[in-house]
């Protein structure tokens, strides 16, 4: 017969056996699978969500927003030229009820006209409508309000009670649930208060000096194309020198700051889902292995009988492309089911829209994993079968270095493949390169350990004796589980650790750093010539005298930086992590003496009473995007008008620290004349900052309160549950190491079952084989936690301290939890494995070729 097809009918007649031996082989990789499958789906119905609701998220079609000042009447014209508008204010000021209590809010007017897309979410009312009724154009007039829950728990408010917000009284006639553009807006410092836009402009909350924006938002004729009114926007806004400071978004950037997001987890689980297949690489060429093994009489005897290396190779190669398709089936069905079990379970409490179904192309792309991870991984114990003779077969396992051929090429195509479609489908190939080539390494270290172990282990059991120098012969044996198990869980702890340490570092930077470095409150909007008043009021709050390292009030305004050197900066040619000083305006300062905690690494700081040309001293980070050194010059937009400033010094700025944390601080004759509100900052206990929030409502009602440690509280508890999530995920790949342990077990059943029968019949007890089987299980799992762990303090270190500019901290606790967690469940797998064999009688055992 053509050898093709014998090769089918021989393949044929082994399915027979169905799965028997290849259960690891399809749990190691369905694990994998699921996991590239379930993080692809789930990140491509939340970016589905995003797109089908792209325009209610943005509120229209386009967007134009500018900060510190309202739309001239000529833009107002321009937008209604491109389609229907609605307008939106936004300012922050402080809510305060009759009983005193205060709070900082959002508050947001909208025009008649809002929402151009969606619908506003409330309750207690029947409308929006109905809520922002025109309000009377009396003085002390009431005005209606959607509120938060939160802002009415706060002031102690029910429904139909009012409070003020600076001079204006406010009625809340709703609960304000949900608003279509909530999403495009980002983060809020307060609760949401909703109105009428004519009562925030007529209350004075968008006077020159103080902290607002404005939005207009376009609806486009059905018949107009978006990129067309996005280009006639850009053409009309784009013609002052001094950079306005727009921002125009269409539908297709809605949530920018989300879609990023998105990319980002996506990418982050795939390389958990890829670790996964990694680890379990040991467990697919373990199975592969033991099947060859066990199949070694067959191949001898076609070899004997003439059959070509080619066919013998066939004829398995079938049998496990089989079972890795029905691996990558039964992966990629659990994979498509996650996102619908999701979306049934989490999709009404989700603060993201998301369309939870199947999507082919995450599915396609996490099948050409599985298969491309089961190729790497397999077909080098089919060379070693091919290329063995016959006379070996017979007298001794398929081991040994296999010799180059077209299996070791297909395994290296395999693998590099692998790489390649990690690198490909990853937001940033770069990252991705080195994150792949962090695993593989650390795989490779981890695999050169457990062969270090196990020669160690060989040189140790000389001067061992009883249980422990069966344990230590058997790490050292062939079969050693050090070789095998060790990677696989390795890489396994080294993943989840480095999510603890991550995890625990950001949170102690969160709940404990931050609070004892940062301010726990800053105070804005305090009135030009009202600073010593102001510090009085602060410290009579207080109850004590303020000094410098609890208290600090500078002067405050925003600029933008458009030239540097004279130049006209080009923001495309600037590093993306460092355009923010460029993109938009910044906060700067007018101070005369050095300020403590200056952290000067460059120039130095003006004399106190200097009254010279305008200087700068500009912190590191903006200088780095546009190269900009001590002496250069840059030109800022401030007040309307254009300044240009030599560069006196460099100096590193501690956003979340405590200090003068500006970008750009000028000389103070820099803006002599202008009559600049002011900011301050001031740590205070908890008990202080109610005293004080509640004092200033009486001298100083038009002063914002901002309390910090209310956001890293509410940061804490959202970073808490996002990384508990995580490291749930990341458990999946120590799962992988927990099967590739289980392959081991079940590969050297019959070998261990062999050993402990010799060993009964030498007089070993059943204790004795036990603690033997735990030493060296346990040894394993001693090798894998402390190394995975290591791994783990080298891959998490450079994220917290590099990336997050956060600093080090390690929670022991967990830690040794899990590296004991390893030892313990690699024991545990040590005695399995010796039940397994004591269970049999030894003489069967001995009689068994």
């Amino acid at each position: 017969m053509p050898e093709a097809p014998l090769a089918l009918v021989l393949a044929a007649r082994e399915l027979r056996a169905g799965v028997k031996g290849f259960g690891i082989f399809l749990a190691c990789i369905a694990l994998g699978v699921a996991a590239i499958a379930a993080a692809g789906s789930t990140a491509q119905a939340f970016r589905a969500g995003l797109a089908s609701q792209a325009r209610n998220i943005l509120g229209g079609d386009l967007s134009v927003t500018v900060e510190q000042q309202a739309f001239s009447p000529a833009e107002r014209a321009t937008f209604a030229r491109v389609g229907r508008v609605s307008y939106a204010v936004v300012a922050r000021a402080m809510a305060q009820a009759g009983n005193g209590e205060r709070r900082l809010v959002e508050l947001r007017g909208v025009d008649g006209a809002y929402p151009l897309a969606g619908k506003v979410e409330l309750a207690g009312a029947k409308s929006l409508r109905e809520v922002l009724a025109a309000p009377d154009a009396r003085p002390g007039a009431v005005i209606g309000a959607a509120v938060e829950q939160t802002l009415l728990d706060r002031l102690g408010l029910k429904l139909g009670e009012r409070f003020l917000v600076g001079n204006s009284t406010f009625e809340a006639r709703a609960i304000l649930i949900a608003e279509p553009d909530r999403l495009s807006r980002g983060f809020a410092l307060g609760p949401k208060v909703l109105t009428n836009y004519a009562a925030v402009q007529g209350g004075g909350f968008l006077s020159p000096g103080l902290l607002f924006s404005e939005t207009a938002r376009i609806a486009i004729p059905g018949g107009e194309a978006l990129a067309l009114g996005r280009r006639k926007l850009e053409a009309a806004l784009n013609r002052d020198p001094l950079g306005a400071g727009f921002r125009i978004r269409d539908r297709n950037d809605a949530a920018p700051g989300l879609r990023h997001l998105i990319d980002q987890l996506e990418y982050f689980l795939g390389v958990i889902g890829l670790a996964c297949l990694v680890a379990g690489g040991l467990g697919i060429f373990g199975a592969v292995n033991t099947h060859m093994e066990a199949s070694k009489g067959a191949i001898a005897v076609l070899k004997v009988f003439g059959a070509h290396a080619s066919m013998v190779r066939d004829v398995h190669l079938i049998r496990i492309a089989l079972m890795a398709t029905v691996g990558t089936g039964i992966g990629l069905a659990v994979g498509a089911a996650v996102p619908p079990v999701l979306g049934s379970l989490v999709a009404h409490s989700l603060p993201i829209p998301a369309l939870f179904a199947v999507y082919p192309w995450p599915l396609v792309k996490a099948g050409a994993f599985g298969l491309l991870a089961a190729a790497a991984f397999s077909l080098i114990p089919l060379a070693r079968a091919r290329s063995t003779p016959p006379s070996v077969l017979l007298r001794r396992d398929v081991s040994g270095p296999p010799t180059l051929g077209a299996e070791v090429v297909a395994a290296g195509i395999a693998a590099v493949s692998l790489c390649a479609l990690a690198v490909a489908g990853a937001p940033s190939p770069a990252a991705a390169a080195v994150m792949i080539g962090g695993v593989a390494a650390s795989f490779a270290l981890l695999a050169g350990l457990g062969a270090a172990a196990a020669w160690a282990a060989g040189r140790a059991r000389t001067g061992a004796r009883g249980p422990l120098r069966i344990g230590l012969a058997n790490l050292a044996g062939p079969r050693s589980a050090a070789r095998t198990a060790a990677p696989a869980i390795g890489i396994g702890v080294a993943l989840v650790s480095a999510v603890i340490l991550i995890q625990s570092s950001l949170l102690a930077q969160i709940e404990t750093i931050a609070p004892r470095t940062a301010p726990a409150l800053i105070f804005t909007d305090i009135p030009a010539g009202a600073g010593a008043r102001f510090d009085a009021a602060v410290a009579q709050a207080f109850g004590r005298r303020m000094t410098v390292a609890d208290y600090l009030r500078a002067p405050f305004a925003t600029g933008r930086i458009l030239k540097v050197r004279g130049q006209v900066i080009d923001r495309r040619r600037i590093d993306p992590s460092r355009r923010w000083a460029y993109d938009s305006d910044i906060s700067l300062s007018a101070i005369g003496p050095q300020p403590a905690g200056a952290d000067i690494v460059a120039g130095r700081w003006w004399p106190a009473a200097y009254r010279g040309p305008p200087l700068a001293a500009l912190s590191v980070d903006a200088a780095q995007g546009a190269a900009v050194r001590v002496g250069d010059t840059i030109g800022l937009a401030v007040l309307g008008r254009e300044i240009e400033a030599r560069v006196a010094a460099l100096r590193k700025v501690d956003f979340a620290g405590f200090g003068a944390n500006f970008p750009v601080v000028l000389d103070p004759a820099a803006l002599a004349g202008a009559d600049l509100s002011e900011v301050a900052i001031a740590k205070a206990s908890r008990a202080e900052e109610g005293r004080v929030t509640r004092s200033l409502g009486r001298d100083f009602r038009e002063v914002n309160v901002i309390s910090v440690r209310d956001q890293l509280e509410a940061a804490a508890d959202l970073f808490g549950r996002l990384a508990l999530t995580v490291r749930a995920i990341a458990g999946v790949a120590a799962l992988a190491g927990v099967l590739v342990l289980a392959g081991s077990i079940t590969a050297g059943a019959k070998d261990r079952s062999r050993d402990a029968a010799i060993l009964k019949v030498l007089g070993a007890t059943s204790a004795q084989i036990l603690a033997a089987y735990a030493i060296e299980f346990g040894a394993v799992g001693v090798i894998a936690g402390v190394a995975g762990v290591g791994l783990g303090y080298v891959a998490a270190w450079p994220v917290v301290v590099k990336v997050f500019h956060a600093s080090w901290s390690v929670d022991w606790s967990g830690i040794a939890a899990l590296a004991g967690g390893a030892a313990i469940l690699a024991g545990a797998g040590g005695v399995v494995a010796a039940l397994g064999a004591l269970a049999q009688r030894p003489a069967p055992v001995l009689r068994s070729p």
